[in-house]
């Protein structure tokens, strides 16, 4: 794991360090880690009834610990000082119908000082980030994302500072293009220092507000 990484700062303590081609052989990676995991799918409460996620996941036991994302891990924990004591989780992108809406990782709770690390494997596909000041902005391009990083095989993000915080990140479905399966390994740190979020976390059920 020999590949330059990059940091692009999205404000004054917002960053993304970037690495293309950080994991080798990732294609390999990639098939064997599809095939051994336990693949599940998610369900959430969304106002008047459950819905299915547009992805499958699994995580724990469940997840192949396949040899080169735990070396990753000691790589990563090496390089960033920090430590993912509870490994690593994938999410599956199918094909384009799969994605993930805009969102912050705020179930860790304190997002002032975070790294959230992720090794994409199989297909290239769009990856935004947004400032949270547009998440309202319906009317911007992209649902007013700024930057597209556009992952490939073995490329390598790592979002750190206070990107939670203010930053918000997506992976658009692409309901009308063809495109191959995706994994995102996925590693996540918190500090656990200044404020606690006080809002619910993205799994927790949404409900119609009462009049």
């Amino acid at each position: 794991m020999e590949a330059a990484i990059e940091r692009l700062w999205l404000d004054d303590t917002a960053w993304v360090d970037v690495a293309r081609g950080w994991l080798p052989d990732a294609d390999a990676v990639y098939e064997e880690v599809l095939a051994r995991s336990e693949w599940r799918q998610g369900r959430l409460w969304r106002y008047e009834r459950w819905v299915e996620e547009p992805r499958m996941g699994a995580w724990g036991p469940s997840a192949q610990q396949h040899p080169a994302l735990v070396d990753a891990q000691r790589q990563l924990e090496r390089h960033y000082r920090v430590r993912f004591p509870d490994g690593f989780a994938l999410a599956y992108y199918r094909d384009g119908r799969d994605g993930q809406a805009f969102h912050r990782d705020r179930d860790m709770k304190w997002c002032e000082n975070t790294v959230i690390a992720l090794v994409t494997l199989g297909a290239r596909r769009p990856w935004y980030l947004r400032p949270r000041a547009n998440r309202h902005a319906h009317e911007l391009e992209n649902k007013g994302a700024t930057h597209d990083l556009q992952p490939g095989p073995g490329d390598l993000m790592v979002m750190g500072g206070t990107c939670q915080l203010g930053w918000e990140h997506s992976v658009p479905q692409l309901r009308d293009r063809r495109v191959g399966g995706r994994i995102s390994v996925q590693w996540r740190w918190t500090s656990r220092t200044g404020r606690q979020e006080v809002t619910a976390g993205y799994r927790a059920p949404l409900r119609f507000s009462r009049p």
